[in-house]
């Protein structure tokens, strides 16, 4: 199953996405970043289903929650950087 992955440049903000996500009914989860995913983050992120990450970076964008990176998760290992962080 292919999955996104949103990090974050606080804890806090990856809870509150976490949060508002949950209320959206996307379901996803909190949780570390991989090592090398934490150059300038925290280390958190959130992680959901492919199909669900049109609606769910629209609702950060809605409730104005900056993110940090995103990345496609493939089911072969494989991980892709999309170009739609708000720094």
């Amino acid at each position: 199953m292919k999955s996104f992955f949103i990090t974050f440049r606080s804890i806090t903000h990856a809870q509150r996405c976490e949060r508002v996500f949950t209320a959206e009914g996307i379901k996803c989860h909190m949780r570390r970043s991989p090592r090398w995913m934490e150059e300038r983050g925290c280390g958190y992120g959130v992680e959901a289903k492919m199909a669900e990450l049109n609606q769910g970076l629209e609702i950060l964008r809605k409730e104005e929650i900056p993110f940090r990176k995103s990345y496609l998760f493939y089911p072969d290992g494989e991980v892709e950087e999309i170009q739609y962080g708000l720094s």
